[in-house]
C-alpha cells in the first residue's frame, strides 16, 4: 500500500520495510505469541520519489531521527497489528508532512500600544495600593 504525504508526494509501498516483533502492553497471554509491535522505516537518503531540495529539507529537520538516512516509527499501541500498522503509516506521514511544509512567516517585531502600556502601569500601581493597605500601621 503506497503512503500518501501530500498530492504531490506519494512514497511506493516497496520502498517501506516493515519490521514486527513481541508488544509489551496490553494484551494479556495473547501478547506473548503474536508479533503486534509494528517498526516502519524509510530510506530517505535512497528513496527515488524526491527531489533533491525535498531531500535535503528531510535530512536537515528529521537530523535527530535519521540513522544513516533511514527513518524509523514504532506502533505498539494497540493489540492489533493490523491496526498498529495503520498507526505507524499515520505517524510517518505525519512526520514527513510536517518536516517538508514551508517555514511559518517570520515574526514582526511591534511595540506595545500606549494604552496597553498605560494599563499595565496602572494595573500595578493599583496591585501595589493593594499591598501597601494590608502592612501594618508603622509605629511613628
Amino acid at each position: 500500500m503506497d503512503l500518501e504525504i501530500s498530492p504531490a508526494l506519494t512514497i511506493p509501498a516497496s520502498e517501506l520495510d516493515w519490521r514486527f516483533s513481541r508488544s509489551s502492553g496490553p494484551g494479556g497471554q495473547h501478547v506473548n505469541t503474536s508479533d503486534s509491535r509494528v517498526e516502519l522505516s524509510w530510506n530517505v537518503a535512497g528513496s527515488r520519489v524526491l527531489t533533491d531540495a525535498q531531500r535535503q529539507r528531510l535530512a536537515s529537520r528529521l537530523d535527530s531521527k535519521l540513522v544513516s538516512g533511514v527513518l524509523t516509527v514504532s506502533a505498539s499501541e494497540q493489540r492489533s497489528q493490523l491496526r498498529n500498522r495503520e498507526i505507524a503509516l499515520q505517524k510517518l506521514a505525519g512526520m514527513l508532512a510536517s518536516a517538508l511544509a514551508p517555514d511559518a512567516p517570520r515574526r514582526r517585531a511591534t511595540k506595545p500600544t500606549k494604552g496597553s502600556q498605560r494599563r499595565r502601569l496602572a494595573a500595578k500601581s493599583q496591585r501595589s495600593a493593594t499591598k501597601q493597605q494590608r502592612q501594618r500601621p508603622s509605629a511613628e
